[in-house]
């Protein structure tokens, strides 16, 4: 067999195959033990007929397809690999000359790992920026934790304010009719917290404990069920109870409730400021690290098949499957809930999708172009932390993955590396 090759352009190649008589004989042959038994012909039983007299009755090529959907897996394969081309499609299929004792001709059109034009992706200007923590960012988060602990407490001395919890029964009227769904009782209700429709709430503050409210609301002009759409309405409320929100002094008491390292206010505060300021050092790493890699991907010139998007658009839908499933739901349930195809979902993933493989490209583009690669150390620490996070040993992972396992973690491991590069050379 020979072999010829040619690049069509930046993602797409050629491959010419001749291949000896001899190996599409071997081809007609298992096509004929794959297809005499399915053939009928007159004075054999089925199964019994030669193949010359299959070929005679209904033509020389009966055989063909089948004979080269035979040999051509192994034939494909080895052009392949002689030509260290690595196919991201299936192959657009050329036959030139085929038949009994001819050489086999054909060609292979196939989209391969486009070639990456990198631009600048060293000196890009681009520094991160750490916001700054103030003393009133470590008050509002400590507000915020004073709010997490609060307690509504039961008070009998006073009517109702805005930020009380209510305790209420309430049944909706539309002019005498009571309308389904809008009975309760038991209810608690923060007053101001915008859980009901607009006007209810404001209309129970100065309300005491026992008495009867009614309370005069017009449903939105968009509510959902339509015969209420617009529509005014009166529901008659019974109060059944008050309770006061009870927001925790800042005390060393509070801190020791709500910490495990402070006892102190002032512990306490450092605390909240160390992890404000993790937070922020966090945030500004993301952000740095996505404008560095969006930069490097701008500047690169690439042109990505098709159908590189189409499997990562199926293996984010993949990822989104398994999520929904720890939920319980599928994902054409999902797509039937958000009133979507999942085809339109695939269509939504598509732009991410491009964005994800380009930058991927660009990163492995880089990282050849600097002979960037990890360590045996490096590979280690990323097996050791995968494990750890999904509490297996590492030992015990490597024997599960395998060699082409540690392989993935290597080529993880030298992209980490790569990031890290062009972070440190971003300015």
């Amino acid at each position: 067999m020979t072999t010829t090759f040619e690049k069509l352009s930046s993602n797409k190649v050629k491959l010419g195959f001749a291949v000896e008589p001899e190996k599409f004989d071997e081809g007609l042959q298992t096509a004929y033990r794959k297809l005499v038994r399915q053939i009928s012909i007159p004075g054999f039983r089925r199964g019994k007929a030669p193949m010359r007299v299959i070929e005679s009755h209904y033509g020389p090529s009966v055989f063909y397809e089948d004979a080269f959907e035979a040999i051509f897996p192994e034939i494909y394969r080895a052009g392949l690999e002689e030509h260290g081309v690595e196919p991201v499609d299936s192959p657009e299929l050329d036959i030139e000359q085929i038949g009994r004792g001819k050489e086999l001709k054909f060609t292979v059109e196939v989209f391969v790992r486009p070639d990456v034009k990198l631009g600048e992706y060293k000196n890009l200007g681009l520094k991160k920026e750490v916001a700054e923590v103030t003393d009133d960012d470590v008050n509002a988060d400590i507000e915020r934790a004073r709010e997490r602990a609060a307690r509504y407490v039961e008070i009998t001395d006073r009517p109702a304010k805005l930020d009380d919890q209510v305790n209420i029964d309430y049944a909706g009227y539309l002019g005498d009719v009571q309308f389904d769904g809008g009975t309760a009782t038991g209810h608690d209700l923060v007053l101001g917290s915008g859980s009901f429709i607009p006007g209810f709430e404001d209309q129970l503050v100065g309300a005491k404990v026992g008495d009867e409210v009614n309370v005069n609301v017009t449903f939105p002009e968009e509510y959902h069920a339509e015969e209420l759409a617009g529509k005014p309405v009166v529901f008659k409320v019974k109060v059944n109870s008050i309770r006061e929100k009870d927001v925790p002094a800042l005390d060393d008491d509070f801190v020791t409730e709500v910490s495990e390292k402070a006892n102190t206010v002032d512990e306490y505060r450092a605390e909240i400021r160390e992890k404000l300021e993790k937070r922020a050092e966090d945030n500004a790493d993301r952000a740095f690290e996505d404008a560095v890699l969006d930069a490097v991907s701008d500047n690169a010139e690439v042109d990505i098949p098709k159908a590189m998007i189409d499997d990562e658009v199926t293996a984010m839908l993949r990822d989104m499957e398994m999520r929904l499933a720890y939920q319980g739901m599928k994902l054409d349930d999902f797509a039937k809930y958000t009133g979507q195809t999942v085809d339109q979902l695939r269509e939504q993933y598509r732009p991410g999708a491009e964005e994800r493989v380009r930058k991927n490209l660009v990163l492995e583009a880089v990282m050849k172009a600097e002979n960037i690669a990890a360590t045996d150390e490096e590979v280690d620490k990323e097996i050791a932390d995968y494990a750890a996070r999904s509490g297996q040993k590492p030992e015990d992972l490597r024997k599960a993955i395998g060699e082409d396992g540690v392989k993935r973690f290597a080529e993880m491991a030298s992209l980490k590396k790569t990031v890290d590069f062009l972070k440190a050379n971003a300015e």
